[in-house]
């Protein structure tokens, strides 16, 4: 299976712990945060119920193409939301993930030194949420419009729970 990172870089850049919970903080409205009218990539209403389990920090269903960000106790901060997933000959793996390191600035040492703008990797194989264009299927990564794919990158922090469903 081809992977975009083997290892993690001996050092993990992240963002820092005020920047998250600015980023959440400005995203709560009310107890359920909505995506700014006209943010690219937004789908459905913003108080739609995330389809995954409650302490997930992140929600991706493949077969609607559509991913979430939620509290991890419930309350959905942001989506649904567009992304797209792996092709056929590199799909997008279901099941339960932990987020495992962050990159603002990554570049693919798999793909040609492909960037990958706020990158969130959750799992052991290089697979990521990252921004680029959701129209592309991946190499198993989840793309997401840059403006959406930077709000994953400040919500989500190492060791958050991630859900992928078919």
């Amino acid at each position: 299976m081809p992977t975009h990172h083997r290892n993690a870089p001996s050092h993990w850049r992240t963002t820092g712990v005020a920047t998250s919970l600015a980023v959440a903080g400005a995203l709560a409205l009310g107890g359920v945060a909505a995506a700014a009218p006209g943010v690219p990539g937004t789908t459905g209403s913003p108080q739609e119920p995330s389809p995954c389990q409650t302490a997930v920090k992140a929600c991706v269903q493949l077969s609607t193409h559509q991913a979430w960000l939620t509290d991890g106790a419930g309350t959905v901060l942001l989506g649904p939301v567009a992304m797209n997933d792996g092709a056929s000959a590199t799909p997008t793996p279901t099941g339960m993930f932990t987020v495992q390191w962050k990159d603002r600035d990554h570049r693919s040492r798999e793909f040609n030194n492909a960037p990958m703008p706020f990158a969130v990797f959750f799992d052991t194989n290089g697979r990521a949420f990252h921004a680029g264009d959701p129209a592309r299927q991946s190499a198993g990564c989840v793309r997401l419009d840059p403006a959406i794919a930077e709000q994953f990158f400040n919500a989500l922090q190492p060791s958050d729970r991630v859900q992928i469903l078919p």
